[in-house]
């Protein structure tokens, strides 16, 4: 029974693993987005001065 129990705990760490890093990724893509854009601004803020 002890093997199967593992296994199971294993699985569900590697769906939950898998979920994390999924959540990461697109979190990353995001603030990548968001810091392309405030580069810009921070760019014409520059001009401006």
């Amino acid at each position: 029974m002890s093997p199967i129990n593992w296994l199971m705990l294993f699985l569900f760490f590697m769906i939950t693993l898998m979920m994390i890093i999924t959540m990461i990724y697109f979190y990353f893509i995001k603030i990548k987005k968001t810091n392309l854009n405030q580069n810009q601004f921070m760019k014409n803020y520059n001009k401006f001065i």
